[in-house]
């Protein structure tokens, strides 16, 4: 039997046993090694190998954002395997069925519904834990998510590619509707699993909370006025709720201008990867939000050419003055990450943030995951060929006039009316009755979800005490 990482572990390395954190340089980050579990959390070094005391973090200028508040972005491609803090959510909708003993590896698959990042973190983690991991996700996601699943998954068969592209959740929806009606198919929805939430929470709040603290060694007035992320499955928000807690952080919730669900109730085609729309999650903390705004994806797209090309980072460093070490690491964002940069921006302009307004987000995965969309955006936005030129128009429109349109601070109307979206997938289409989606209007509700996790760890100890008790001395 092998031993997993408390929740506590992974909000705080340190409190993993010295023997582990010993051992773990010597572990590929890139490898199925159950030791990779106790670095699901946002502490791994440069080289995902060792740990370091601050996650690794960019702090995003003036000259590069245009904007005076420091903007903080976490960095996910530090996470191991997959190189995107999705394995942290699925850890967290596995691990508590595991020690709850509701999942059974030997007899059971674990199905991982996703847009891109949560499957291919659900097949890692699966196949750490012993069991077997299928990835539901649509057809048009980026060629090198299905690459990376080809080299993990125990079969060609799990992974099931579903029509449509980013926008299309219901058809991965439908999919596991057929695939749960065989009780050896255990569907994680990260849309609905607690797990996700709370794990965000606990962890990535924390983790985003002393990278921005950093900021007040160099400014002692700083204070972490706005948390930013794609909503997505929503378990990212939940690290506003942290910061919202212990700070009076505002909470923006950002999603594609194509497809503004949250905003104006609306629908569309987009291509800002592993976000998710077209439904409110059941994992989303609504009536906790302050803020939705949206971004296009012909920002993202341009945005990615700019910060990954030679022209690109040519025009940032000699025409905008940006350093040449922070041009070098914005290959560090990938599509969604962008998308919170520019939602940032956004947000900086509308509520006037000087420079002791410390903004936060993450960066989801890095732009390694994108090279086969920028070959895309290169043909089908600038005629296959993207020059200095191009760059300084991308820059121009999507950075420099980055406005504060589509964007709405939430009224308790707001509030209400988007949380009532909700019903149409979560009561009518998946079954949820209506007491048990009423109940998340209230704060107290997400307390509980909250101070579950101490339940967990417990087990998790107690899991680990019969491990070790059952392991060869």
């Amino acid at each position: 039997m092998m031993i997993f990482p408390t929740f506590a572990e992974l909000a705080d390395p340190q409190r993993i046993a010295p023997s582990i954190r010993e051992a773990l340089p010597r572990v590929d980050p890139d490898a199925p090694h159950p030791l990779n579990l106790f670095r699901v959390h946002w502490y791994n070094g440069p080289d995902r190998r060792g740990l370091v005391d601050v996650p690794e973090h960019l702090v995003l200028p003036e000259s590069l954002t245009g904007v005076r508040a420091p903007i903080v972005v976490a960095l996910g491609n530090r996470f191991p395997m997959i190189r995107a803090h999705k394995v942290l959510a699925a850890y967290g909708c596995l691990a508590p069925r595991l020690v709850n003993g509701t999942f059974d590896p030997a007899t059971q698959k674990a199905l991982w519904p996703s847009t891109g990042n949560y499957c291919r973190g659900g097949v890692a983690i699966s196949r750490i834990m012993g069991c077997r991991g299928v990835a539901i996700l649509p057809a048009g996601m980026s060629e090198e998510r299905f690459r990376w699943l080809e080299q993990w998954v125990s079969d060609p068969s799990d992974i099931i590619r579903t029509p449509g592209s980013e926008s299309n959740v219901k058809e991965i929806y439908d999919a596991c509707g057929e695939l749960a009606k065989d009780p050896s198919n255990v569907v994680l929805n990260q849309f609905c699993e607690f797990g996700n939430y709370a794990v965000h929470y606990h962890c990535t709040g924390r983790a985003l909370e002393r990278a921005a603290i950093a900021l007040t060694r160099t400014n002692p007035a700083s204070r972490i006025a706005a948390f930013v992320s794609a909503t997505g499955s929503a378990g990212t928000l939940a690290a506003g709720d942290y910061l919202k807690e212990h700070h009076g952080t505002r909470i923006v919730a950002v999603e594609a201008l194509e497809c503004p669900t949250l905003l104006y109730n609306g629908f569309g085609e987009h291509n800002i990867q592993g976000i998710g729309d077209k439904h409110v999650p059941f994992i989303h903390n609504v009536m906790n939000t302050d803020v939705v705004t949206a971004v296009s994806d012909r920002a993202t797209d341009a945005l990615n050419l700019v910060f990954n090309t030679t022209a690109g980072r040519k025009y940032l460093t000699e025409r905008r003055g940006v350093p040449g070490g922070l041009v070098a690491a914005l290959g560090n964002l990938g599509l969604s990450s962008i998308c919170n940069l520019v939602a940032a921006i956004k947000t900086a302009k509308h509520f006037h943030f000087g420079p002791d307004e410390v903004i936060v987000t993450v960066a989801t995965d890095g732009a390694e995951m994108y090279a086969s969309e920028a070959a895309k955006a290169e043909r089908r936005r600038f005629g296959g060929s993207f020059d200095v030129l191009s760059a300084a128009e991308a820059y121009g429109e999507y950075i420099a006039g980055a406005s504060t349109e589509h964007l709405l601070e939430l009224t308790d109307t707001h509030r209400t009316r988007i949380f009532n979206l909700g019903y149409f997938t979560w009561v009518e289409q998946q079954g949820v009755t209506v007491a048990d989606f009423v109940a998340r209007r209230a704060q107290t509700f997400w307390r509980r979800q909250r101070d579950a996790v101490a339940d967990w760890d417990a087990k998790i100890a107690d899991y680990n005490a019969r491990a070790a008790a059952a392991t060869p001395a």
